[in-house]
């Protein structure tokens, strides 16, 4: 039941997680712009999730994408759209906490 709660709320595979933030990934922050303004990672781009479908083209050619929020509910839905959209390597990173450990 673990697993599946991390894999649903971001957290699963902390290892995919460091390895594609070291390697550049697309950070996607997917909270509300005054969520974001609050505080986010450094390098990260704010696209809310309402936004997603009229931002498609943001995530061409990136080739890793980690997509985070406050506690990786919206995340989970962001991964599930992008790749239903076709794009593949979509990391759910879970919490924007999560994610800023692991950007230097």
């Amino acid at each position: 039941m673990l697993n599946f709660l991390k894999n649903i709320f971001g957290g699963g595979n902390q290892e995919n997680l460091a390895k594609a933030i070291a390697e550049g990934a697309f950070l996607v922050d997917v909270r509300t712009p005054s969520e974001f303004k609050s505080g986010s990672v450094k390098g990260a781009v704010n696209i809310p999730l309402d936004t997603l479908q009229a931002n498609l083209s943001k995530f061409k050619g990136k080739n890793k994408i980690v997509v985070f929020c406050r506690s990786g509910s919206r995340s989970a839905s962001a991964k599930a759209f992008l790749e239903k959209n076709g794009f593949q390597h979509v990391i759910n990173g879970g919490s924007w906490q999560n994610v800023a450990q692991y950007v230097k």
